[in-house]
């Protein structure tokens, strides 16, 4: 499995294509691609990894399938030396309807179990299970970009909270949906939303009507940092970001992203001792002297050859 997916990640590899071809690149009309079924992953540029939601005919709809192929997937990203940065998008005219309620239901409204306990400890388990998929997104040391078009509902918002750096094209609208059938939303939206939105009201709000929110009021919130014109531009800027990122030190910018989750989790006492426990080792490194003796030079770090991580 490990050989397949890392093939997977390496097909498309090439150097970075700035511009309307990189764009092309990870908007091929290709299907997913091997061993999964409903992700496609490519490397349009050096050290970024695209991955791409790939149920077009279903709405991106997030099937049995997708929960698992999400975890296998970022399990061996995150230990992959040649990505740097992911980008997440979605096939298609929307980035995802969210769960896949006929493909679902078996499993979500009809748990195994011969009483109340055992019927009520596998249900347990299997939020747990699908809580995981976003998780490992979070976890995952290496920047996430998801890039949304048209709707992001449901499990799409939980996606979307569990990533790093969120953008849309003015199109795109967010909905909170788990109450319209029946449930409180359970495997990330109500813990990382009000962390992401600064109004404990709005996420309020949003989580207890299912109301829409469209891309301005999303851009206003802080739920989104940015918003495009449409797809093409947003793939491009997404992609266009993810380089800067990727030709930055992956010591610097790894710890980076631990450090900003694990500050917004604890006091900033807390964040400053853990910061100092994680400098004490990473400050010595030689990118440091190869990024200082750059900056002196007035040179780009894209321009420095770093190790692989």
């Amino acid at each position: 499995m490990t050989f397949i997916i890392r093939s997977a990640l390496t097909k498309n590899r090439s150097l970075w294509l700035p511009g309307l071809s990189a764009v092309r690149a990870i908007s091929s009309p290709g299907g997913p691609t091997p061993p999964f079924t409903t992700l496609s992953v490519s490397q349009p540029a050096t050290a970024v990894t695209h991955i791409e939601l790939h149920r077009p005919e279903k709405r991106n709809a997030m099937n049995k399938a997708f929960w698992r192929e999400m975890v296998e997937c970022f399990t061996q990203i995150a230990e992959d030396p040649d990505c740097r940065v992911v980008v997440v998008s979605g096939a298609g005219e929307v980035f995802t309807a969210g769960i896949d309620l006929m493909d679902m239901a078996s499993e979500v409204l009809q748990p195994e179990g011969d009483d109340m306990a055992r019927t009520s400890w596998n249900m347990r388990r299997i939020i747990a299970k699908y809580q995981e998929t976003f998780s490992i997104i979070e976890r995952c040391p290496k920047p996430v970009v998801v890039a949304v078009q048209g709707a992001c509902v449901g499990g799409g918002v939980d996606l979307i909270t569990a990533c790093d750096i969120r953008l849309c094209t003015q199109d795109a609208w967010f909905q909170v949906k788990e109450v319209d059938i029946g449930l409180a939303a359970d495997v990330g939206t109500l813990q990382r939303l009000p962390k992401v939105i600064g109004s404990r009201s709005l996420v309020n709000e949003l989580a207890l009507t299912a109301r829409k929110m469209y891309a301005d009021e999303a851009k206003e919130s802080g739920l989104v940092s940015r918003v495009f014109p449409d797809k093409e531009a947003m793939l491009a800027g997404a992609l266009e970001m993810a380089g800067e990122i990727a030709g930055r030190s992956p010591v610097a910018v790894q710890g980076t992203k631990v450090n900003l989750i694990y500050s917004r989790d604890h006091s900033v006492a807390e964040g400053l001792n853990y910061m100092a426990t994680w400098n004490m080792s990473m400050l010595q490194t030689e990118d440091v002297m190869k990024s200082a003796a750059a900056s002196m030079e007035k040179k780009s770090p894209k321009t420095i050859t770093f190790s692989k991580l």
